[in-house]
């Protein structure tokens, strides 16, 4: 078998075991797909009417892709945890002993965030519609959509891996995903970032999950602005190598 084609069979081997344990665990899939809906339908149908998002704007139109942002962070807790209990439980150095591609130890992990998060997605776009989305977006802007999830999805899932290897703990592994997961509620995901006060407002305009759901939100209204778009891949892209490289330095020193 050649240098290439192992990795992606032991890439493959991980993320079948880890799609295993994610089915396998009630817990993970309720917080990564039923927990967001449940946000969603409490924002739109019990918060929405008292939320002013501008003239002629259904509530589930804005709240939509600041919904999509909240189904991809809230997986992410699972992710840093199973990763952790790998490091610490010896699994590793099981592994290691089979001669299993390093590389692909990391990857499934991140494949399987992907992959988790864009069915989370895929749950809020139906539910959503369910609801009266109307959307007025074109067929590219829909691949603009999924890209940009992929992407995101990508990019948290190579952050939170490192976040699980660093971490002494399983419990303290979860608590470090944390603040991704509140950050789409500091910001413009309910409300517009102009309604808000001093101080909150300048964190809300300069946070990355900010122009990542405006990009979302252009794209899904026909109104997509150049500088939120060139905004949101940058954090997309540096947010995927910060975890990249940080992941694998910390693998490194740990495995």
């Amino acid at each position: 078998m050649s240098t290439v084609s192992t990795p992606l069979a032991d890439s493959a081997i991980m993320l079948r075991r880890n799609l295993k344990h994610t089915l396998r665990n009630p817990t993970t899939m309720f917080n990564a797909v039923l927990f967001p809906i449940v946000m969603m339908l409490m924002f739109v149908k019990v918060f929405g009417g008292a939320f002013n998002v501008g003239p002629d704007v259904d509530y589930i139109d804005y709240a939509t892709p600041g919904l999509l942002v909240m189904a991809v962070s809230y997986g992410l807790g699972a992710t840093a945890t199973a990763v952790n209990d790998d490091m610490t439980k010896g699994i590793i150095n099981r592994f290691k002993t089979m001669d299993v591609s390093r590389g692909a130890m990391l990857t499934g992990h991140v494949v399987v965030t992907t992959v988790r998060c864009l069915v989370a997605c895929a749950a809020i776009i139906g539910v959503a519609f369910a609801m009266g989305f109307d959307p007025d977006a074109s067929a590219v802007d829909w691949l603009g959509v999924i890209g940009l999830v992929v992407l995101l999805s990508f990019a948290a899932g190579w952050l939170t891996v490192a976040m699980g290897l660093a971490a002494k703990t399983a419990e303290s592994a979860g608590m470090a995903a944390v603040p991704l997961v509140m950050l789409p509620f500091l910001s413009s995901a309910f409300v517009p970032a102009d309604t808000m006060g001093t101080g909150v407002r300048q964190f809300v305009e300069y946070q990355p999950f900010t122009p990542i759901i405006e990009t979302l939100r252009g794209l899904l209204g026909g109104d997509l602005s150049t500088g939120d778009a060139i905004a949101a891949l940058a954090w997309c892209v540096g947010l995927a190598v910060l975890g990249y490289v940080w992941a694998v330095s910390t693998f490194k020193k740990r495995a």
